[in-house]
This record gives structure tokens, sequence and C-alpha cells, in this order.
């Protein structure tokens, strides 16, 4: 995208300064010349704009250019304040919860994960980010907070400000979330669905997957997707698109939905999610004779799903075969992914992202026989991160269209 400068008149001064702000939080530092340079404006109007935004504290000259090889006076050096302000950005599942502060440059600073023992309760949730977000910010320093963003499961209306439906933390639908947060916080927050920030967040942070053609599948306990489609995330009508969970691939209709399907679970993760892996461990488990995996997985209680999947890292055999007989039925939904969009990439999130190489590789096997060329399969590189990154480059986002007068330009593609 071309640099956009303009010269006289406030709102033209104000564009200028928008476009120094953004060439200066890609450098250390840079001298006025160099600078002037860069974004094609005369000298003179680069150092209004400086001057401008060093009273408001977002910039401020430095030291002389000693190592400079140009002759006369050593240029004075200018750099972006990114620690002027700061943005924070939450994750919250069933699982688990995950905090960080960063700074204006998108440098986190401060970050903590809690991970919830059962079940959580919506007051044990609340309770927790509180808590949680409150130690970050005292473990970040002194902090100006500047803006919020929130992913959770679930469909989520962003607009309004509400989770919709949230089958597996019932207690956080409404606008809960932002009312309890809005109270000790003081800054603009924003609430949004986890698959689609962890999208954002993985094409934000790895160069590898800034593809203008993915899909992200975070594939835990529940199974979402983030569908970036000519470079923009794709979010339907009702912001869920990408919810595969709920794709009937497998399941007869022989009994009411509720009772096929506990705990709200869609036909699709009834069948590859957390709880059916754990049932295709503990079955494989007693078919070999591994009582000691088996005791293992039943004394874990609620994270049993992390115990079969750490076994499976270690390469258990139960385990494995659990998870080829999840990946071959998940496969069916890539399949169908790639009939309906034929993305050039699919990337695996969340939990299963632990599974690595051995989990591509099943999935690979069982795409095999079918007729349509596949996509690329990769894991995330942000794993169980992703969403919490996703949140910080919301922030950024808003913080650049708010704050600096920023065009946004998807900021994956200049980091």
């Amino acid at each position: 995208m071309e640099q956009l400068v303009a010269a006289g008149t406030q709102f033209m001064r104000e564009v200028n300064a928008a476009a120094i702000l953004r060439r200066l939080r890609a450098e250390s530092s840079m001298s006025v010349s160099a600078l002037a340079k860069a974004v094609g404006l005369s000298r003179q109007a680069v150092t209004r704009s400086l001057n401008a935004l060093t009273d408001e504290g977002l910039v401020e000259f430095g030291s002389l250019d000693r190592d400079s090889s140009r002759a006369g006076r050593p240029a004075q050096l200018v750099r972006f304040r990114a620690e002027a302000g700061h943005v924070l950005g939450v994750s919250i599942s069933p699982q688990d919860l995950r905090v960080a502060v960063a700074d204006l440059c998108g440098t986190v600073i401060a970050a903590d994960a809690v991970q919830f023992g059962a079940r959580p309760g919506a007051e044990q949730v609340l309770g927790t980010l509180l808590t949680t977000v409150a130690s970050v910010l005292r473990a970040a320093g002194p902090t100006t907070l500047w803006y919020a963003s929130i992913g959770t499961p679930g469909i989520v209306d962003p607009a309004a400000g509400i989770i919709k439906l949230l089958p597996t933390m019932p207690g956080l639908t409404g606008d809960v979330l932002l009312r309890r947060l809005k109270e000790t916080l003081g800054c603009p927050i924003y609430l949004d669905n986890d698959v689609k920030l962890a999208t954002q967040g993985e094409r934000w942070r790895d160069a590898e997957q800034r593809e203008d053609s993915l899909v992200m599948l975070h594939w835990g306990e529940r199974v979402g997707a983030g569908i970036v489609l000519n470079g923009e995330l794709y979010r339907g009508t009702s912001n869920d698109a990408g919810d595969v969970g709920f794709l009937d691939l497998f399941t007869e209709r022989t009994a009411p939905v509720e009772s096929r399907h506990p705990h709200g679970l869609g036909p699709f993760e009834d069948r590859v999610g957390g709880e059916e892996i754990v049932r295709q461990a503990a079955a494989a488990a007693g078919r070999a004779g591994d009582a000691e995996f088996l005791s293992r997985i039943e004394a874990a209680g609620e994270r049993a799903f992390e115990t079969v999947l750490d076994a499976v890292v270690a390469g258990t055999p139960a385990a494995l075969e659990a998870i080829d007989v999840v990946a071959r039925r998940f496969a069916k939904g890539i399949a169908v992914i790639r009939a309906l969009l034929d993305p050039r990439l699919v990337v695996i999130g969340g939990p299963m992202a632990r599974c690595g190489e051995t989990l591509l590789a099943a999935l690979r096997r069982h795409l095999e026989d079918e007729l349509l060329d596949q996509p690329l399969l990769e894991i995330s590189t942000l794993q169980e991160d992703a969403v919490v990154h996703g949140a910080l480059l919301h922030s950024l986002d808003e913080v650049e269209r708010t704050r600096f007068g920023l065009v946004r330009t998807g900021r994956h593609e200049g980091r």
C-alpha cells in the first residue's frame, strides 16, 4: 500500500503525522532527513509533525547519529515512544485463561496463564480474570492502558459486546464480561470470538502463514475455524462463519439433539473433540491391556484430555490409535472445507496442535483418497497463545485507528 501523505491544512498535517508514526514504529530510530525521504515529505513538514508528536508524548528526539558516514554535523535521531501506552489481550476458554500486556509496537512485556481445574463457573472465571489482569498489569510496571481485547469461544456479537451462545460456559453469555472489566480497566474493551482472533494473531506473528487464502482450525474440546479469503477475515452474516463443530457428517437423527450432543457440542466436535479423543484412548488402552495408561486417564478427571495429548507426544500406542481414529473423521471436515473454499493452507491450532507432525501425518494419510487436491496442512506456530496475540493485534489496530488516525491496512502484512 502506498504511504499516505499530504501537505497544508490541519487535516493534512494530521495525515502527515500518521504517516510519520507508521514509519517510525517500523524502525528503532531514524534521522529527520532519513524520515523525510522515507515518507516523501520536506524536512520542514516532518519537523513540524515531530514537534507536535513530541508534545503528545509519542515521539522523542535522542542522541546524534555518530555512526553515520555522512560528512558534516551528525544528524539527530528520533524514535517512536512505544512505552507511551499499552494494550491488553485476553483469551478465555473452559481450560484456561491467558493474559498479556504489550507496548505500542506489539512487544509483550508481561503475560500469565492460569489453568482451570474443572469446568469453571461464571464467578470463578470472572474472579480469576480480574485477579490475573491485575497481576499482569503490576508485572508490566507503570502502564497506561489504551485498549483491551478479549477472545472467548462461542458465538459473539462484537458490535454489541455480548456473547450470544457459549454452551461450555453459559454463565458468561450476555455482557457480563464487559461490564465487570469496565469497572476496573478504564479503557475501551472489545469482545470477539476466540478463533477469529487466533487467526489474525497467527498471521501477524508468523511470516510463513500470511497467506491470502487460509483456514485456521482450532481443535480441542470444541472445533471452530477462522477463514481468510482474499487477505481478509471472513465473518459471515452473524459473525459465526467457520463454526464447523456444527457440521453433521456422521450422525443419524435417531435421538434429540440434547441427548446426542451433551454440553452443547455440535455433531462434528462430538465425534472429533476432546471428550471423544479421551473415550477412544481409553477404549484403545483397554483393548491393548495397557492398565497403566488407562488408570492415568481415569485418575486425571477433568484433565484427561491433556493426559491423552501428553501420551500422544510420548508415543503411547493407545493414544496414537485414538488420534488416528479421530484424524480419519476430522479429515472429512477438511475435505468439506476444501470443496467449499479451496484454501491454499489449513492451519491446525488449539490444544491438538501439541500433537505436531504425528497429527499432520495422520490427517494427510486420510486425505490421500479424496478426489480433489487438498490444501497444505501446517501446525500453528503460536498454538494455544494464538488467541491472546490476536487480541493484542486488535487492540493495536484500534489504537492506530482511534489515537493515531492511521488507515487500517492489515498489520499482518507489515510486521
